[in-house]
């Protein structure tokens, strides 16, 4: 499957973007002072919501939920955090702009050559998003994109991912 994208919004319906920036919430001081965590659960509160996330992210060819992967016929790989998956791991540790963190991926369910896109909520410092493409790249995939639902821009994350694009729905200050 080849997935092309960009970085930008042109196109994308302003009225979903509006609904879906509107069901974010904002909590500062989260998880420690000086961080306003952006909170996107509420997306998933308002079915109608929920189904801009995913309508547009279907368009651009993206996958937002295992359910979604299963629809379009894509395999769904999840990384989770340490001693959540069960089976042989391989991790990573990456950094968070309020300390480290390490996530995992089981071995064997990514193959050699296996085209791969990155999905998260939220991409702030790039961390967690490097961190996925390190840990598919040594697996042998290739990473096309990655896509989040908001992007904290003041931090510069997409500048750690290089060359690889990234498709964001909400853009903030």
């Amino acid at each position: 499957m080849a997935i092309a994208g960009d970085d930008s919004n042109h196109g994308v319906d302003d009225a979903r973007i509006a609904r879906i920036a509107a069901a974010i919430t904002v909590f500062p001081g989260f998880p420690k002072p000086g961080i306003s965590f952006q909170d996107v659960t509420g997306i998933f509160h308002k079915p109608e919501v929920f189904r801009d996330a995913i309508g547009l992210f279907v368009e651009r060819g993206f996958f937002f939920a295992p359910t979604i992967a299963l629809e379009v016929g894509a395999k769904f790989v999840p990384l989770r955090k340490p001693r959540k998956l069960p089976g042989e791991v391989i991790s990573e540790e990456y950094s968070l702009e309020y300390g480290t963190d390490k996530i995992e991926m089981q071995i064997g369910a990514v193959e050699p050559n296996d085209r791969a896109i990155v999905v998260d909520d939220l991409i702030a410092t790039g961390g967690t998003l490097c961190a996925a493409v390190n840990l598919l790249e040594r697996a042998g995939a290739e990473v096309v994109e990655c896509a989040c639902v908001v992007e904290l821009q003041e931090l510069k994350g997409r500048e750690k991912l290089g060359k690889i694009p990234v498709f964001v729905l909400v853009e903030t200050n």
